[in-house]
């Protein structure tokens, strides 16, 4: 039906052009008034030749020149890196990472092995971009986003033991239904539930807690063995109960609800081989002009063209683009430097925006995380360290790449303040703390704070720092602002969408970009 569909609305746009698919779509309810954030539907004659010029090589940009140009745009693209992918960055052995204030470090990883500075995980629910790795042939694999055997390691107090996440998911859930049966029996819920409730809530209860005929909670083999089941007699043994004060006493215990997050559940996904495989399947399948070592320096409007001047980060030599539209996808901090003639209120609200702190640190060792058999997922330290993220793709090989840790907001802000080997020596000995004996086994270090990537500047923008809300319910001034067009301007990109932290997000800006852009030209 889909392909039908399809087929359909193809044939509206040969022979009505893209204001009659609009049309259509709208009245069968396949796209909302305000332009949802599906993939617009466009002939191949939408663009009628119109010259739009895309500034920046991200998912949101790459995302535009691939439809703009099928549907008969005159694409080009203006990059400052010497790659494609913006903050979809995969670094391998003899990649150079640069970033302001700090000597520049060249990865050593071996052969096979790679480090996601960037986005690492995609979402099962996130279908656009699945989508576009399905039609672009980048393979994807399971992304083991969480793992019991995994830790949480109180990061205030140093000297308590880490704690398996299967034990403190399972105890603090046995504990607490002890609690919420024993509260049922003397009553204290009568008010809340009836007499047919309180009848199925204690079998449940006891199923869910794991609690003994006298619904107690005296320890749940869920939480992990003492003794191992083996041969003829040797019976499984459940490790003794944690106390509850000993579980809420440890600052990570809400850690234990992270997959519960929706974009956290399974079933997560990683392209095989790396991130940025999906950047370099748009650049493969698109025919229009990219320019890479493009540095924009001005952006300007003159009656019916937009003049984009860029200086080559190689040579040195100035040159420009005119053309019908700029679609610009350069981070609000970046773009705030550059030379522009937008509008006083649109000038002001770029220069607002506050963006966020992100580091990521990664090491090359030997499997020693699977000898504690801990396969992918995530330990939680919290502080300056945030998360340890095991990785998920060469099991049972001899070396792999850790990153030893992730930690974005407040915290990463301080910990980008100190030297990079102070950070790297502090990830180190959270490793050490979580599995003893072998931090000193991770090497080839290589630090990423992404307020000192250059044309990048920070990850994504902090919309509460400028009234707005993040994931879903950014409603800002400035956010509304950017999002419009001004004259022949149109902003684009994940930090501009309802999901600024998500590559999902530069797709559903894109789309919403391309629709506009498709109804100007239509009209």
């Amino acid at each position: 039906m889909r392909s039908s569909r399809r087929n359909f609305l193809a044939r509206v746009a040969a022979y009505g052009g893209s204001g009659a698919v609009y049309t259509v779509m709208q009245t069968l309810g396949l796209l909302a008034p305000d332009l949802a954030s599906a993939r617009p539907v466009l002939g191949p004659e939408a663009g009628r030749g119109a010259r739009v010029v895309v500034l920046g090589a991200g998912i949101a940009g790459l995302v535009t020149a691939y439809n703009l140009e099928r549907a008969g745009f005159e694409v080009t693209v203006l990059e400052a890196r010497d790659r494609v992918g913006g903050r979809n960055w995969s670094i391998r052995g003899g990649t150079k990472v640069q970033m302001n204030g700090e000597a520049d470090q060249t990865a050593t990883f071996a052969d096979g092995l790679y480090f996601n500075a960037g986005p690492a995980r995609i979402p099962s629910h996130h279908q656009g971009l699945i989508g576009y790795c399905r039609e672009l042939g980048v393979a994807l694999e399971v992304e083991v986003n969480s793992s019991r055997g995994a830790f949480i390691a109180d990061s205030r107090d140093l000297s308590a033991p880490p704690i398996r996440l299967r034990r403190a998911v399972n105890d603090t859930r046995g504990h607490l239904s002890e609690m919420l049966a024993k509260a049922i029996d003397k009553g204290a819920l009568d008010d809340q539930l009836s007499a047919d409730d309180k009848a199925k809530l204690g079998p449940f209860l006891k199923a869910y807690g794991d609690l003994d005929a006298d619904m107690k909670f005296k320890g749940t083999e869920r939480s992990g063995l003492a003794v191992q089941p083996g041969a003829f007699d040797q019976f499984s043994q459940g490790l003794a109960p944690m106390p509850l004060g000993q579980l809420l006493a440890n600052s990570m215990l809400p850690s234990i609800l992270f997959e519960d997050n929706l974009d956290m559940q399974a079933t997560m996904f990683q392209p095989v081989g790396g991130m940025d495989r999906i950047p370099y399947g748009f650049k493969r399948a698109i025919r229009s002009r990219i320019v890479q070592n493009a540095e924009v320096r001005s952006i300007r409007t003159e009656g019916d063209v937009v003049t984009v001047a860029w200086r080559d980060t190689q040579s040195g030599a100035m040159a420009a683009v005119k053309a019908d539209y700029a679609v610009v996808t350069i981070p609000l901090v970046v773009l705030a430097k550059i030379e522009t003639d937008f509008a006083p209120d649109v000038t002001a609200a770029i220069a607002g925006v506050v963006y966020d702190h992100s580091n990521k640190i990664a090491f090359t060792g030997p499997r020693f995380w699977e000898r504690d058999q801990v396969y992918g997922g995530l330990s939680f330290a919290g502080g300056e360290n945030g998360v340890v993220w095991y990785p998920s793709y060469g099991l049972h090989s001899e070396s792999g790449l850790l990153v030893a840790s992730y930690v974005s907001g407040d915290a990463a802000a301080s910990a980008a303040r100190r030297p990079l080997s102070e950070q790297m020596a502090r990830a180190r000995a959270v490793v050490e703390r979580l599995h003893p004996g072998h931090g000193g086994d991770l090497a080839n270090g290589v630090a990423v704070n992404w307020e000192k990537i250059p044309y990048n500047l920070g990850p994504w923008p902090n919309w509460r720092a400028s009234g707005g809300d993040e994931n879903g319910h950014n409603d800002a001034p400035a956010f509304r602002l950017l999002n419009q067009p001004h004259g022949r301007i149109y902003f684009s990109g994940a930090h501009l969408s309802q999901t600024p932290t998500w590559q999902e997000g530069a797709v559903n800006a894109a789309h919403r970009t391309i629709a506009l852009l498709a109804q100007r030209v239509a009209a």
